[in-house]
């Protein structure tokens, strides 16, 4: 037996294997693909552009050497030339849902607010991926 401190909200934030009547409801962290790009800080804005340009997304995110989310490179931006760095041309802090928010809960917030993808982290901002749209029925 172990007893989890931070409890169970923590717990499901995670993605942490659960049993129970709920465990079997769909949520964002079992539709988490981990195929974005992603770069550090420093990484020139041509090749993250390159990348990015070759993947199924219209960006890029930026993380810290120990995967905590940093920001969003819109393609759009990296196009326009004028940033030499991954810093230099990220919007900082996106958006971000956790592991356990409900595919339902999920579908309409995309639908609310227009847009084609989420993105899931840990309740410390770390990047577990990307959920899209199309993805949740």
């Amino acid at each position: 037996m172990y007893d989890y401190v931070p409890g169970k909200s923590d717990w499901l934030a995670r993605g942490l294997p659960t049993e129970g009547d709920e465990a079997d409801r769909p949520r964002a962290g079992a539709l988490a693909r981990d195929d974005v790009v992603t770069c550090r800080l420093d990484e020139p804005g041509d090749a993250v552009l390159e990348r990015v340009r070759a993947s199924p997304y219209g960006f890029g995110l930026v993380v810290a050497a120990d995967g905590t989310l940093l920001g969003r490179l819109r393609r759009s931006v990296l196009e326009g030339g004028t940033a030499t760095t991954a810093e230099a041309a990220m919007e900082a802090g996106p958006s971000t849902v956790r592991c356990d928010t409900l595919v339902s809960e999920l579908r309409e917030r995309l639908d609310r607010r227009g847009l084609k993808t989420a993105i899931v982290s840990t309740p410390e901002g770390r990047l577990v991926g990307v959920v899209l749209r199309e993805a949740l029925g």
